[in-house]
């Protein structure tokens, strides 16, 4: 799923991931870090916790573990992390997603 121009244009962050397995852009608010989050590649989520996230899936497919539950996440479904649960997932090349997180500095942006 290709996203418009302007929301391209909007800072990337600065992620251990590989720019050609993901892209990121993102909009930060005192309240909370949206992101938008572009998969060119498959990726394996490995198991972490941070504080409470929520996020949907606008193209692609996630196989997402949270805490013992394990679930596919296609387009239009949405998923909610309770803060500190350890939650996990499969992500097939081609999702994009957005995640918004509570957490306002989850990650830095890109100087």
């Amino acid at each position: 799923m290709k996203l418009p121009d302007f929301l391209m244009n909007l800072p990337s962050l600065d992620i251990d991931f590989p720019g050609d397995v993901v892209e990121s852009r993102a909009i930060r608010s005192e309240d909370a870090l949206l992101v938008f989050f572009i998969f060119h590649q498959e990726f394996a989520l490995p198991p972490h916790s941070h504080g409470a996230q929520w996020g949907t899936v606008l193209a692609g497919e996630i196989e997402l573990t949270i805490g013992d539950d394990v679930r596919r996440v296609r387009p239009g479904d949405s998923y909610d992390i309770p803060a500190g649960v350890v939650h996990s997932g499969k992500i097939s090349a081609g999702t994009t997603v957005i995640d918004v997180f509570a957490e306002n500095d989850r990650y830095p942006l890109k100087a």
